[in-house]
């Protein structure tokens, strides 16, 4: 097993940096993301650093642990440890000849890219913040009315949650089209899909596989049921409780300590939630996780 540091170097308009593989290396020309071999003993961030600092010419100032993943070569088995570069210091630029690219997320792809690193696209258009509902609390209106205020500030992914609420049919339909409307996208917890079907812990536990062609993200609240989200392939999922939370009263919490050791290398991104506000995201992801889903802290200040 080769392990490797690789870095999603991110700007602040979303845009993230790849490199070209320079002739005479191993799969010369095929694009990936910058980064380079963990030398024995030596810790995932501080080989990352070193990587940028003579492929790159950069200083790492701030940078968030992510997911792994593992991939077969024909010449070697490599586990990548990703992390999110998003404070450096110096302008990068390719110290070994390489090309470089600054690429969107939904931009196509640059060919040919590196089959380890093509999944991780699909991971990196997952937003950092997953807004779920509270109609029980906030009723219809008042739901729909914040969830049209939060998508225009921004918010791109919900999940309608409230399963015993009496106009879920209703809340739905309304937030489907609002979603529609800003490019977000709209997740139901059980079921039926919109863009996308939101599993509670019990019913991941009972799957043997994921949903073909839709989003597909799970609750967990321990090892084994990431582990067994993981397994089947879901698109994320969602970690915790981190605090107390009034919709779980008396669950066990996890803290930061808890939930960085549960998803530590993570193949697929981990929300954190349980009484969580917004201005907890930076805690959230230097915990590994890749943002935070939020019942109360989505919806008000």
């Amino acid at each position: 097993m080769i392990e490797v540091a690789a870095a999603v170097i991110e700007r602040a308009d979303g845009s993230f940096l790849l490199a070209r593989r320079p002739a005479g290396k191993v799969c010369a020309g095929w694009w990936e993301f910058p980064g380079g071999k963990v030398e024995p003993g030596e810790p995932a961030a501080a080989a990352l650093a070193r990587e940028l600092r003579e492929e790159l010419g950069i200083g790492v100032l701030k940078a968030y642990p992510w997911i792994s993943r593992v991939h077969v070569y024909e010449h070697a088995v490599v586990m990548l440890h990703f992390c999110r570069v998003v404070e450096w210091r110096g302008e990068p630029h390719g110290r070994e000849g390489q090309a470089l690219a600054w690429q969107r997320v939904g931009e196509p792809a640059l060919e040919p890219m590196l089959p380890a690193n093509g999944p991780v696209l699909a991971s990196l258009a997952l937003p950092l913040e997953y807004g779920i509902t509270d109609a029980e609390s906030l009723g219809l209106e008042g739901m729909l009315a914040c969830a049209q205020m939060r998508l225009e500030q921004g918010l791109r992914m919900i999940q309608v949650r409230d399963r015993g609420f009496a106009q879920r049919n209703l809340l739905i339909s309304k937030l489907k089209e609002k979603a529609a409307r800003h490019g977000a996208r709209l997740l139901v917890n059980g079921g039926p899909a919109a863009d996308g079907i939101h599993y509670p812990a019990v019913q991941l536990m009972k799957l043997k596989s994921r949903p073909p062609e839709i989003l597909a993200g799970a609750s967990c609240h321990t090892a084994q049921e990431l582990g067994h989200a993981m397994a089947i392939g879901m698109d994320f999922a969602v970690l915790g409780p981190v605090r107390a939370t009034a919709t779980h009263p008396g669950a066990r919490t996890l803290g930061w300590e808890g939930f960085a050791r549960i998803a530590a290398n993570a193949s697929i991104p981990v929300y954190a939630i349980g009484g969580l506000r917004r201005e907890d995201l930076d805690n959230a992801r230097a915990a590994g996780a890749h943002g935070l889903a939020m019942i109360r802290g989505s919806w008000t200040g």
